[in-house]
């Protein structure tokens, strides 16, 4: 009978280890990209293609101007290099392609 309780309760807590095992590893993967916020582009010129953020993805540098709001990151208050993980896309900004983008979802990684 104490064999039948304590292989109860090993199930039970490998039950709660795997499912937060699970949890941790499938909440990265819905996001496209992992990157780093470097900091703040303070360039100013009349184009486009300054100002903003700089991010680097996959060892490229693009650049971004505003979060989401329900991102519940304040680039302002942060410290930079910040680990994210973020879904985006190119802008279609005509001036800097390649360069900028928008970003969708992002999260502190």
């Amino acid at each position: 009978m104490n064999y039948k309780i304590v292989l109860g309760i090993c199930l039970i807590l490998f039950g709660f280890i795997y499912c937060q095992k699970q949890k941790e590893n499938t909440d990265n993967y819905n996001y496209k990209s992992i990157g780093t916020i470097t900091g703040q582009d303070f360039r100013m010129c009349p184009s486009p293609c300054c100002s903003g953020w700089f991010i680097k993805i996959d060892s490229l540098t693009y650049e971004f101007d505003t979060l989401p709001n329900n991102s519940n990151i304040n680039l302002e208050k942060e410290t930079f290099p910040l680990m994210v993980k973020l879904d985006w896309q190119l802008s279609n900004i005509i001036e800097c392609p390649n360069k900028r983008i928008t970003i969708q979802k992002i999260a502190k990684e």
